[in-house]
């Protein structure tokens, strides 16, 4: 496989990848889900959840610490009237997610030809079911395990970005060289955790993909 442009900004030679997802192969739209819990009159579920910030209670579901039912009835409590209906809270709390391009998963399966390629993402057991019919209906795979050497979810591992645990995990699990391994992310936060961690980070920003990134492969 030919050497990638993009990476031969990283020195030494960058062998692992891993990815972010929402933000970096799917498309996530935070302010949909913060006006749909608005419309339910959660009126400062922006000070609860962003792209930036979230707090405790996403944490622990994203840990995996708390079930999605034990989730859905805190959310309750948070609203004025409390007998909204599981499926009306998915629903919100689904609506950041979008689509994921077909390019982005093409240019995946390049990638992981010619290199150790991993997927970290923060999420939680009702976001994993939606995306993973996003890629369904977008390639016809049942989710996103053929585009990787290995998935990992926040919520199965009991770890989260940023903190640096989660990156070193991965490191340890795989035996990489962390000086050999990229991590992509659009969060700030996330990319200074896993420099923290002794990864190379790229922050991927503004209408930046890994499809033109990564370009010269295809």
């Amino acid at each position: 496989m030919q050497k990638s442009k993009f990476l031969q900004q990283f020195k030494p030679a960058i062998k692992n990848i891993i990815f972010d997802l929402g933000g970096v192969i799917l498309n996530v739209d935070y302010t949909y889900t913060i006006k749909a819990f608005q419309q339910i009159g959660i009126e400062n579920f922006e000070d609860l959840y962003s792209h930036v910030r979230q707090s405790d209670l996403f944490d622990k579901l994203d840990k995996g610490a708390i079930s999605s039912g034990e989730f859905r009835d805190e959310i309750r409590k948070l609203a004025p009237v409390v007998d909204y209906t599981d499926e009306q809270i998915d629903k919100a709390w689904n609506s950041m997610l979008l689509d994921m391009p077909f390019e982005r998963l093409n240019v995946l399966l390049a990638l992981k030809s010619g290199y150790h390629t991993f997927l970290l993402s923060n999420t939680n057991e009702i976001h994993v079911p939606l995306f993973s019919g996003i890629v369904k209906n977008t390639i016809g795979k049942n989710d996103l395990s053929d585009f990787f050497e290995k998935t990992y979810y926040s919520n199965e591992i009991g770890m989260r970005k940023p903190d640096t645990e989660i990156y070193e995990f991965v490191i340890k699990q795989h035996g990489l060289q962390a000086k050999e391994t990229l991590f992509i992310d659009d969060s700030i936060q996330n990319i200074e955790g896993a420099r923290q961690a002794g990864l190379h980070a790229y922050h991927l920003t503004g209408r930046e993909t890994i499809d033109k990134l990564f370009a010269d492969l295809l």
